[in-house]
């Protein structure tokens, strides 16, 4: 098979319900099971049919599409037979997305932590955040649907913290034609940064009072009513496009996996979720020979999934939701996860083949999460607050012995640090609010000094402010001549 041509395979994919365990067609948009109200993974009934091919034949087959210059295996979609292998190239969406960097801490952010780190900088996709991935398998599978039903409109629909909401609106201003966004965020709760994206895409925007919860009560009134293509992590097929995270890492170490731990903000719990599916994917075909240890990281302001598996004994366990408090990591503020049922159902699978250490949830404070993001900044990386979750995460790890000197920590920074410079402003400005109980490290710190006034400036001639405001530069900075 040549990286030029489109993959021939094409797969027989069902929804299945992890509640009641019903399947369903996929020529029809479905969220939830219409029986129990469960949620839904995507099944591929032709999978097996991928086993004829070796493990060692499907990584030269991935290694060769990665020098691709078709369109649609550019991206996530150069894993086509291991995601939505239904789609014929036309309806296939490309933005850039997938191919992410992943990038080795310095030595001096190693030696400070104890740790071997490396960050996944997924805010280097086209919206900035990881979303592009799902948004990529979600729009090419409604275009598919639209081609093959002939709609004249369906309207997508969000509700988001930010991150999703410009993920959804860049894809949908692309595909144009019959698709209209529309995204519902929390009021007050979203960065300018992340507002400015879904209106700048000619999204409409409406906000609604409370947090990403409420919103997202709303937006599954309407998915349940209306015809509308919703396009949270409840949708199988944006799963499936987060799948590629696993498919880069692997690929990205040359199908070695053996001492990964993998650190991921839990959030919704879809990304942890297609995560771990992914990596069982390449395990069940022997594209990889061992899996990775995965790690899911929540704030103690928002930490539901943390708490039930805090109980040791998996007989004893349940699952509460939570009301969440203030958070800096605002796309894993989330008290109620709605793929908390997907994230059990492949932590007992990851378990099964790695053992019981294969799978761990770590609580981090937003103090911790702060103090990571800046530190990990001020060391080379573009982390955002989620980044600086994972980081954090790591660092409690090692702290409660659960990850040794010897493993290489990599970390999901979900989105771009520029999306989250608010809160890098409130640390060193010391003015976060009094909920979040974040204080900074002053030795992290950092803020812009003026060296001379505008005053002063305006009593020197232009020769003089230049050899005084050079004059002070040189004391503050101690230089010597040459």
């Amino acid at each position: 098979m040549t990286a030029d041509l489109f993959p021939s395979y094409r797969g027989r994919m069902e929804y299945f319900c992890l509640g009641c365990g019903k399947r369903f067609p996929t020529d029809e948009l479905y969220y939830t099971c219409p029986d129990c109200g469960g949620v839904f993974l995507l099944d591929n009934l032709n999978f097996d049919e991928l086993k004829k091919t070796s493990g060692e034949q499907w990584r030269a087959i991935f290694d060769q599409r990665a020098a691709s210059k078709k369109t649609a295996l550019r991206g996530i979609f150069r894993f086509y037979e291991l995601m939505a292998p239904v789609l014929e190239e036309e309806d296939i969406v490309y933005l850039g997305e997938g191919n992410t960097p992943l990038v080795a801490s310095s030595p001096a952010l190693n030696a400070a932590t104890g740790l071997t780190t490396a960050y996944k900088n997924d805010g280097q996709n086209p919206s900035a955040s990881f979303k592009d991935r799902g948004m990529a398998c979600g729009f090419s599978y409604l275009r598919s649907l639209i081609r093959r039903h002939g709609w004249d409109q369906i309207l997508t629909v969000c509700a988001s913290t930010g991150d999703t909401s410009a993920a959804a609106a860049l894809y949908a201003s692309y595909a144009g034609g019959a698709i209209k966004s529309v995204v519902i965020l929390p009021h007050g709760k979203v960065t300018p940064a992340q507002l400015a994206q879904p209106l700048g895409s000619g999204a409409v925007v409406l906000e609604v009072p409370g947090v990403f919860d409420d919103c997202m009560k709303v937006v599954e009134h309407l998915a349940d009513n209306y015809r509308v293509a919703l396009l949270n992590s409840k949708n199988a097929w944006r799963i499936l496009g987060q799948e590629s995270y696993a498919f880069e890492c692997a690929q990205w170490f040359d199908w070695d996996m053996k001492d990964k731990c993998i650190f991921v903000p839990i959030g919704n719990a879809g990304n942890i979720t297609a995560i771990m599916a992914g990596f069982l994917k390449l395990y069940d075909l022997g594209v990889i020979t061992e899996l990775p240890r995965i790690f899911g990281v929540q704030s103690h302001h928002a930490d539901p999934v943390y708490r039930y598996y805090a109980v040791d004994d998996p007989k004893e366990r349940e699952y509460h939701p939570m009301k969440v408090s203030a958070s800096v990591a605002q796309a894993a503020m989330i008290g109620n996860p709605v793929s908390f049922p997907r994230v059990k159902y492949f932590a007992e699978k990851f378990e099964a083949v790695g053992g019981k250490r294969a799978f761990q949830v770590i609580q981090v404070t937003e103090q911790q999460i702060m103090d990571s993001m800046i530190q990990a900044n001020r060391n080379g990386h573009i982390a955002c607050t989620q980044g600086g979750e994972s980081f954090a995460g790591a660092k409690r790890a090692l702290e409660l012995g659960l990850v040794s000197k010897d493993e290489l920590c990599v970390l999901d920074s979900t989105a771009h640090q520029l999306k989250f410079v608010d809160f890098q402003n409130m640390y060193f400005d010391n003015s976060f609010p009094p909920e979040f109980g974040v204080k900074p490290d002053m030795a992290l710190a950092n803020k812009p000094e003026l060296v001379i006034s505008l005053e002063e400036k305006e009593t020197l001639s232009e020769a003089d402010f230049t050899r005084k405001t050079a004059d002070k530069v040189v004391a503050k900075l101690g230089l010597e001549k040459k």
